[in-house]
């Protein structure tokens, strides 16, 4: 019986070892998944702000005195925004850093657009343009909303793989750190409107 207590004592920590790292991936994983699916809900939204844009644009090249130079830098914004694009499993902070920049440039160019159209009491009173005006301040509360769950699945899933001893196998497993998605710099800083 004693020649079997060590083999014994030996294959137990073992298999208690293999479902402690076990769990550790499997954790690891889901939070990976989370992290992946609440990026492609941050892209989701900005897509929805895009395809608004255009449906903007058009509404408002009808206002034939509108300020051509305003519609090119809008649409110049958005075609530069979409070609940023990120692989969700390995977001560094430099992707997240141009991609929030190509963002901040749409947001710049739509904030001049709005502003301008306050000088066309037709196009402010045209019912698709009020329309449209709302659903884009609705998607940009849900931008907020997706890059705010974003980092919040973030930062559960970097405080997994970074906790000792699960850092140890997180780094056998290959699991890296994810970015967190910041502010654009000088985001801090009022905006200043003009009309």
């Amino acid at each position: 019986m004693r020649k079997w207590l060590v083999p014994g004592i030996i294959v137990f920590f073992i298999v208690i070892l293999y479902f402690w790292a076990k769990g550790i991936n499997n954790t690891a994983v889901e939070m990976d998944q989370a992290s992946q699916e609440a990026w492609g809900n941050v892209q989701t939204s900005y897509q929805r702000r895009n395809d608004l844009i255009g449906n903007l644009v058009n509404t408002v090249k009808g206002a034939a005195d509108f300020e051509k130079s305003t519609l090119e830098a809008v649409v110049k914004a958005r075609s530069e925004a979409t070609k940023t694009t990120i692989d969700p499993s390995n977001i560094t902070p430099e992707q997240l850093a141009e991609f929030n920049k190509a963002q901040s440039g749409v947001s710049s160019a739509l904030s001049r657009l709005l502003v301008t159209v306050e000088q066309y009491p037709d196009l402010k009173a045209n019912q698709n343009f009020l329309k449209l005006q709302d659903e884009l301040a609705s998607t940009e509360n849900q931008i907020l909303t997706a890059r705010t769950r974003f980092n919040e699945s973030v930062k559960g899933y970097n405080s997994h793989i970074k906790k000792f001893p699960n850092s140890v196998f997180a780094g056998m497993f290959g699991f890296k750190e994810k970015a967190f998605f910041n502010a654009v710099e000088g985001a801090e800083k009022p905006v200043e409107v003009k009309f």
